[in-house]
């Protein structure tokens, strides 16, 4: 085996940039650490200001200010408890016929607590705000893994939250709104409003935004709120002591104010979940809220309407199915760029040193090609693939062909010593690394 400069040269790739790694770890560190704090700033700057203001008091002072703090805590959460137990005026009646039909609301707290306790859990061990990886480890619906065969996506999404302002809004919006029209509707009846609504957003949000992470109980909620609209309607036409009284409305505005500004904040003044959950809600309530002052949806009404709400989610969900994981294959394309290269950067050392002929060294770059040929084949071969993703697949096909064409001239270059052959393939490799970074970039 030759062991000369010029034979060492020739079996050497080039190396990417050296430009290229510290400015991307550094962007990446910045944005790791921007989502993993982005409460800190805010708690840091009250525990400061905190400071202060404590510092610049006189030991009675710091006394009486604590003293006032707590008679004010007091006061309002004496003020909560009323307006939440106390029966507003001429809504006797009204209380006194729920509590004959219905004298306590379980589906309700039930999924408060749920919210609850799967946002705990979520942050126990981690910092910041929950990122994407952890919504979808938790039950956040995203195209690739609901359509193909993990469709209960579209139930758990409802009770993973992305942060506590999140958790909170929902939970303003359902608490109250949510007490009264289960005990008047029922508790079969609400459940099944809330995943009706939730289940059919979330099959309009797959359509919509395919590679979107779905999270929250916004779709349901507003699921609610179509149902006590149409409760309204039917109350109104068909008078009797369980009409919901203006009064009793009124009570609910707080919490629906939060939860609708939260939602448009975030989604927009007509967000998808308003719409969807809406329409659902008051559809389905129209229809199970008929005679609701004389008695509650009957179980076979119940169950039709269970029946028809599901069989219209598969209808739209059949289109939608097999979504494909462009994600996935471009982590497979990244580690395999990554594993070979060390790989094969590793046998030309051993060449340099005399430990491998040329032949052998072609050998590992011929096996390197075919497994780039078969990589291309795959991403070549996929379907479904969602508008967001095709110019990723266009780019990493790209860097695939001119990696895999730039490995087969290496191994003919060092089969047959040809100099000419190795400067092209290294030519063509800088060309697929440029490629290549394209993919890195789309991915991130």
């Amino acid at each position: 085996m030759c062991d000369c400069e010029s034979c060492r040269a020739l079996s050497t790739r080039p190396a990417p940039p050296a430009s290229k790694a510290v400015p991307i770890r550094i962007l990446r560190l910045a944005h790791v650490l921007t989502q993993a704090h982005d409460v800190l700033p805010m708690i840091v700057f009250l525990a400061v200001v905190l400071g202060l203001a404590l510092r610049g008091m006189s030991p009675e002072e710091r006394i009486q200010n604590a003293h006032r703090l707590l008679r004010l805590a007091r006061h309002w959460l004496a003020r909560a408890r009323d307006f939440i137990t106390t029966t507003p005026a001429g809504c006797e009646d009204f209380y006194d016929a729920l509590r004959a039909r219905t004298r306590w609301a379980l589906v309700t707290p039930a999924l408060l607590t749920a919210y609850v306790t799967v946002y705990v859990l979520m942050r126990c061990g981690t910092s910041g705000s929950p990122d994407e990886q952890l919504l979808i480890s938790w039950g956040g619906s995203i195209g690739p893994r609901t359509t193909n065969g993990e469709w209960w996506r579209l139930a758990t999404e409802m009770f993973v939250h992305r942060g506590w302002l999140h958790v909170i809004a929902d939970i303003a919006g359902l608490v109250m709104a949510g007490a009264l029209i289960e005990r008047v509707i029922g508790r079969a009846a609400f459940a099944l409003v809330y995943m009706a609504s939730g289940l059919l957003a979330g099959v309009w949000g797959l359509s919509a935004h395919p590679v979107a992470v779905g999270a929250g109980a916004a779709a349901g909620i507003f699921g609610i709120y179509g149902l006590l609209l149409a409760t309204l309607i039917w109350g109104w036409a068909q008078r009797s002591p369980l009409t919901i009284p203006l009064a009793a409305l009124k009570r609910l505005w707080p919490g629906a104010v939060v939860f609708v500004v939260y939602n448009m904040a975030t989604e927009g003044v007509l967000g998808e979940s308003m719409q969807v959950g809406l329409v659902a809600g008051l559809t389905s309530g129209l229809i199970l809220a008929a005679r609701v002052s004389a008695h509650k949806p009957p179980v076979r009404r119940v169950c039709a309407t269970m029946v028809a709400t599901l069989g219209m989610a598969v209808i739209f969900a059949a289109p939608l199915r097999g979504i494909a994981d462009v994600t996935g294959e471009m982590a497979r394309v990244i580690d395999l760029e990554e594993r070979t290269a060390s790989a094969y950067d590793a046998e030309v050392e051993r060449f340099k040193k005399g430990r491998l002929t040329a032949d052998a060294l072609a050998q590992v770059a011929d096996g390197i090609a075919s497994e780039v040929s078969a990589t291309r084949g795959t991403l070549s071969a996929l379907t479904g693939v969602p508008t967001e993703h095709q110019q990723l697949v266009v780019d990493a096909s790209e860097y695939l062909r001119l990696r895999e064409e730039s490995w087969r001239l290496r191994v003919e270059g060092l089969r047959a010593g040809r100099l000419q052959t190795l400067q092209r393939a290294g030519i063509l490799e800088t060309e697929a690394l440029r490629a290549f970074e394209k993919v890195e970039k789309l991915k991130s």
